[in-house]
């Protein structure tokens, strides 16, 4: 299947391409970039010389040739692109955020009009699975709202509230440099940023809604001196309380079955370089903490980018995305 990267520059770009090399169903036709156009994608990711010999490409939207398409560009952006990639019939993932959310809630979020509304799958597999099969257009969870909506979920109807506190790499903040990810910065400190306001509220509070919940929802980042992953500690308050075993099992149940989500004490370094989320969870009667780790890269974007794309073309799911995290 030929597939297209549209805005292949960035991380989450190099990141599918990385994936997609070892998909047997798969080949990347055409990486797109408008600062790069003509030079290889190893001048911007140097990882990938030896494994690919593609180079950036510039093509109107209308002229992208592929069976399917990534659109790995920023909110605003994508929605110039996703009617003409469906009216000609090539099958997206959408990685930027404009067809997350209804069309009310992204624009008052995003303070922008959506030129180019349509509703579409929310691509979080675990949760959403039979509306991802075989969909045209998927719009591919955020970092975020995918590791904390997997920790609360199998809760998610006991809670009264619910309180993410989230630590990310900087490669969350994407590629381009700027005064927050310089290294000076960042090294060796520790800091929150946007306490209230951060703009992926939103995709948790739409998604703990989805399971019946009706739990108020709320959330801090936190940036660590590390390049990618995501460690989620959620705080469910209960009405009435859990005992462990109960809590164990309830998880158990609930992700019976997921090869993605692994029971077990959450790291980092578990899961770097992988599609997994590892939770663990610990009752304290009522309230419940669960801590959840991905990478941000790969679960929290690229990775649930190319499942979700299994999903949609009849592929096994796992297909390309078998791989074990990189330690140390």
């Amino acid at each position: 299947m030929d597939i297209a990267i549209i805005g292949a520059s960035g991380y989450t770009g190099g990141e599918l391409v990385r994936l997609l090399h070892y998909h047997p169903e798969a080949e990347v036709v055409c990486a797109t970039s408008r600062a790069m156009d003509g030079k290889p994608l190893y001048a911007v990711h140097p990882h990938l010389r030896g494994f690919t010999d593609l180079r950036f490409t510039n093509p109107d939207v209308d002229a992208v040739d592929a069976e399917f398409a990534f659109l790995a560009v920023p909110h605003t952006a994508a929605m110039a692109y996703a009617g003409s990639l469906l009216e000609r019939g090539i099958r997206t993932v959408d990685l930027s955020a404009d067809y997350r959310l209804p069309r009310d809630i992204y624009e008052a979020v995003y303070g922008v009009e959506h030129t180019d509304y349509f509703t579409a799958p929310y691509g979080l597999p675990e949760l959403h699975r039979d509306e991802v099969r075989g969909a045209d257009f998927v719009a591919n969870p955020g970092c975020f709202p995918t590791g904390a909506t997997l920790a609360a979920a199998p809760l998610a109807g006991r809670a009264h509230t619910i309180i993410y506190d989230a630590k990310t790499g900087v490669s969350g903040a994407g590629a381009n440099p700027s005064a927050t990810t310089h290294y000076p910065n960042v090294g060796d400190n520790f800091t929150a940023y946007k306490w209230t306001s951060h703009r992926h509220v939103a995709e948790m509070r739409m998604e703990i809604a989805r399971l019946g919940s009706s739990a108020r929802c709320y959330f801090t980042p936190h940036l660590l001196p590390v390049n990618r992953g995501i460690l989620t500690t959620a705080h469910l308050l209960l009405d009435e309380p859990m005992e462990q075993e109960e809590v164990e099992a309830r998880y158990a149940d609930f992700y019976d079955g997921e090869y993605f989500v692994r029971l077990q004490k959450p790291a980092l370094a578990s899961v770097r370089g992988s599609n997994f989320c590892d939770i663990g969870v610990e009752s304290e009667g009522s309230r419940i903490v669960v801590v959840s780790a991905i990478d941000n890269l790969v679960k929290g974007a690229s990775g649930q980018a190319i499942q979700n794309m299994n999903l949609m073309c009849g592929f096994e799911e796992k297909l390309g995305l078998d791989v074990v995290a990189l330690l140390p």
